[in-house]
């Protein structure tokens, strides 16, 4: 689990700004707890609140959960996520 600031790329829906962290990640994507819907296709911005580098990546699916919540999960546009979380799991291999 990392903390991050979740928000949409296009201008106009910067107020869906916010600040959450992952459920789960990988190397190419990340599931991320939200307080609103997202649409597929859309395109998000996560940016670690450690000062880590920001990765961009596209809405594959957004996944209701009981209480108003949703689960979003991003593919990553880069190659992978260079977070150092990840490198820590890489070198364990």
């Amino acid at each position: 689990m990392v903390a991050v600031n979740l928000a949409p790329l296009e201008p106009t829906h910067r107020e869906r700004h916010e600040r959450t962290y992952t459920d789960n990640l990988s190397a190419h994507g990340a599931r991320v707890r939200a307080t609103c819907a997202w649409q597929l296709g859309e395109h998000a911005e996560i940016t670690p609140v450690s000062g880590e580098a920001t990765v961009r990546g596209e809405v594959v699916y957004c996944q209701r959960l009981d209480n108003d919540r949703f689960f979003v999960g991003v593919k990553i546009r880069e190659s992978h996520i260079p977070w150092s979380i990840l490198r820590r799991f890489v070198a364990f291999r």
